[in-house]
């Protein structure tokens, strides 16, 4: 079949859950049979979120072939289990670099550049490009921002030209609107969602399908209303109320048929209606988890979608070891050693985690000597794997003064230390140590074991997993580490840097130079983060 493509677009309010919405409607076209992809369209300048600070579009996921990108690309992996690239990703910053760098190569022949057509051409370009290099069904576009937003309108303009062209069997609009309840006078209120639906129509945009948030459940005599203002059929009509989990999503748009609809309005046959065996098993065992397991979130960002892929992947790993993870965040900068014992308190694990910069540091060491000392389960990330040496060294060691060259490009000690391809490197964004690398696990490690439940530790196993970092272990440290017993079990085969350290005396001690979070999905929890709940569980 030719490859379709599905638009979600937003309205009304911002953080609707478009991102789920489209990871829900990739689930259950996949579920059929259809080789699909997403992939989300950001209008903001910047290149990519890499230099965004994570309060301002929550935390940055990297893709295996190294895009920094937005969190809702960690929803589609999560949900679909398919592996997204930097052809998933694309910021108005790209497409006019692109178009741009063209211009200065004199491509366009002497042209007058112009938002149309050279602007949204290109966008164009990039929402087919997935299909153009792989065979794929349905190709799943989410647009960013809200309609109305002057920084949309370059790509609504180039949905409708390209709407045009493909013809309604090959293009289709999903749009999501807010319904909110006015409590004083007792009523769900539809003007928001007649006026967004407006606004799209005013650009040339007619949505075959409404997808109404809210907090209430709507009735029939609403949905019909609804309907009729917006040119809507009823069925088409659907609505995403507040549920337990996001999780949940999913099996309710397929309950009211979210893809048949969109397939019926495609041409397409619909079928058997899947049953969606194992994702209900992980949502029945989700519910049935009534025992909590508490573990403490140590970083400086008091936002949750800043380490939204460390809480998924807690989550995940909760659920397939029949507990629910009850997250408890502990802002770092303000942690001391007076009062760690108190933080931590009823903690049975504690995840330190990632992030760049000098704030919260200290706290997170201190996190780290007390998890260590006390022989609570701790898994330290990127960052948090760095603390967990720098605290090593300094009260191990010896080396009071021990630190990384980021925090202090004068310690003596500098256990952590900038990656030799990047100390010549001078722009900030993309340049990293980004992507997917491979790790050889040492025989016999904790991680081992973690990583081959089933089959012990014997032989060697590469896994592969995703970074985004510029400082390293210090290697010249190594033996020094290993004899005090902070062993180095995972080494890239290649450059010889260290990936993973695990005191094999504690209960669970483990920091990865890596994010394993980016790759644990609800059918495929991470191994790591299985293992280190176990053990939270284990010492409960």
């Amino acid at each position: 079949m030719e490859t379709k493509y599905i638009f979600i677009t937003g309205g009304v309010a911002s953080s609707l859950g478009k991102g789920i919405v489209s990871a829900s409607l990739g689930k259950l076209l996949q579920a059929r049979g259809y080789r699909i992809t997403i992939q989300k369209f950001d209008p903001y300048i910047n290149i990519d979120p890499g230099t965004l600070n994570p309060y301002e579009h929550g935390e940055c996921y990297v893709t295996a072939d190294g895009m920094e990108t937005d969190l809702d690309l960690g929803h589609y992996e999560r949900f679909t289990g398919i592996e997204t690239t930097r052809d998933n990703s694309v910021t108005t910053g790209r497409i006019y670099l692109s178009v741009i760098e063209r211009e200065r190569r004199g491509d366009y022949l002497g042209k007058t550049i112009q938002v149309v057509p050279h602007i949204t051409d290109e966008i164009k370009r990039r929402i087919q490009l997935n299909a153009s290099k792989q065979q794929l069904d349905f190709v799943i576009t989410e647009i960013g921002g809200t309609i109305g937003d002057i920084e949309s309108q370059p790509f609504l303009e180039a949905i409708r030209q390209l709407r045009w062209e493909l013809g309604p069997r090959r293009a289709l609009n999903v749009h999501l609107t807010y319904v909110p309840y006015l409590a004083a006078a007792g009523e769900l209120k539809t003007k928001p969602t007649q006026t967004s639906v407006k606004q799209l129509q005013g650009l040339g945009i007619q949505p075959e399908v409404l997808v109404l948030r809210t907090e209430h459940d709507l009735s029939d005599e609403l949905r019909t209303k609804v309907a009729h203002f917006c040119n809507v059929d009823v069925e088409a009509v659907i609505q995403s109320q507040d549920l337990p989990s996001i999780y949940e999503v999913p099996v309710n748009m397929q309950r009211q048929g979210l893809d048949t609809i969109c397939l019926k309005k495609m041409g397409e046959e619909i079928g058997v209606t899947p049953e969606l065996g194992p994702w209900r098993a992980f949502l029945e065992r989700r519910r049935k988890a009534t025992l909590t397991v508490d573990i403490a979130l140590v970083g400086k960002y008091d936002l949750q979608d800043a380490y939204k892929s460390i809480h998924e992947s807690l989550a995940h790993a909760g659920t397939y070891n029949s507990y629910k993870v009850q997250v408890h965040f502990i802002n770092s900068e303000y942690l001391t050693s007076e009062n760690i014992a108190q933080q931590l308190a009823g903690m049975s694990g504690v995840v330190i985690c990632p992030g760049f910069g000098l704030r919260g540091i200290e706290g997170k060491i201190i996190a780290a000597e007390y998890a260590r000392t006390h022989d609570l389960p701790a898994f330290g990330i990127c960052l948090g794997m760095q603390m967990m040496v720098i605290e090593f060294a300094r009260n191990v060691l010896g080396y009071s003064d021990a630190d990384s060259r980021e925090m202090n490009a004068e310690t003596p000690h500098n256990v952590i230390d900038l990656m030799e391809e990047q100390k010549h490197i001078t722009q900030m964004g993309g340049t990293m140590r980004l992507g997917a690398y491979e790790c050889e696990l040492r025989d016999g490690s904790m991680v081992a074991e973690a990583y081959n439940p089933h089959r012990g530790t014997a032989g060697h196993t590469i896994v592969c997993e995703r970074h985004r970092h510029r400082y390293e272990f210090n290697n010249a440290y190594r033996e020094e580490f290993e004899a005090a017993g902070m062993q180095c079990v995972g080494i890239n085969p290649g450059a010889d840097l260290v990936e993973i350290v695990e005191v094999p005396q504690h209960r669970w001690y483990v920091g990865t130079q890596f994010h394993p979070e980016y790759s644990s999905t609800v059918l495929h929890p991470h191994p790591l983060f299985m293992s280190f709940v176990r053990a939270c569980i284990g010492g409960k």
